[in-house]
């Protein structure tokens, strides 16, 4: 059994993406007509890189700027989240070894700005790092959300 990969030899392992597909099958019975970009980790950091401090994107926003960036219909939800991940790992493990930061991860949010269980530190490290920022974070459901996310939400340009 060979070495496992580094997070960040995973994050620039571009493995033939980004690349539109038209979407087909279940995904055109979900979705309807059109086309569905699968994006490459390194895009998803390019846009993380760019978050201004005190400021959050989501996911989501990431999926439409991708998926405009490309003429897509619609970006995949679920590599998107994969290669959000990817991109918070790599940037602890570059930290940890360098002692610089790949991306701003934390400013990165699920959906309704909810924080992310599987970024390094989970929910606790997460809600740390946006309250330091000044986000406040409401820490009564299973589920945390940055309360104010979306008057700190930021956009970057397609």
């Amino acid at each position: 059994m060979g070495r496992r990969k580094s997070w960040r030899e995973k994050l620039y392992d571009a493995q033939g993406l980004p690349k539109v597909t038209p979407l087909e099958g279940k995904l055109r019975a979900k979705w309807g007509p059109g086309t569905l970009l699968v994006p490459s980790p390194v895009e998803i950091l390019e846009i993380m890189q760019q978050v201004p401090p005190g400021r959050v994107i989501t996911q989501e926003e990431i999926r439409q700027v991708l998926a405009r960036r490309h003429g897509a219909t619609l970006t995949c939800p679920l590599t998107t989240g994969i290669f959000v991940n990817i991109v918070a790992w790599a940037s602890e493990e570059e930290r940890l070894e360098s002692g610089t930061l790949l991306a701003p991860y934390w400013r990165t949010l699920k959906r309704n700005g909810a924080l992310n269980p599987r970024f390094p530190g989970g929910q606790e490290r997460h809600r740390h790092l946006l309250e330091r920022e000044g986000l406040t974070v409401d820490t009564r459901r299973k589920t945390w959300r940055a309360a104010d996310w979306q008057q700190h939400l930021w956009v970057p340009e397609a």
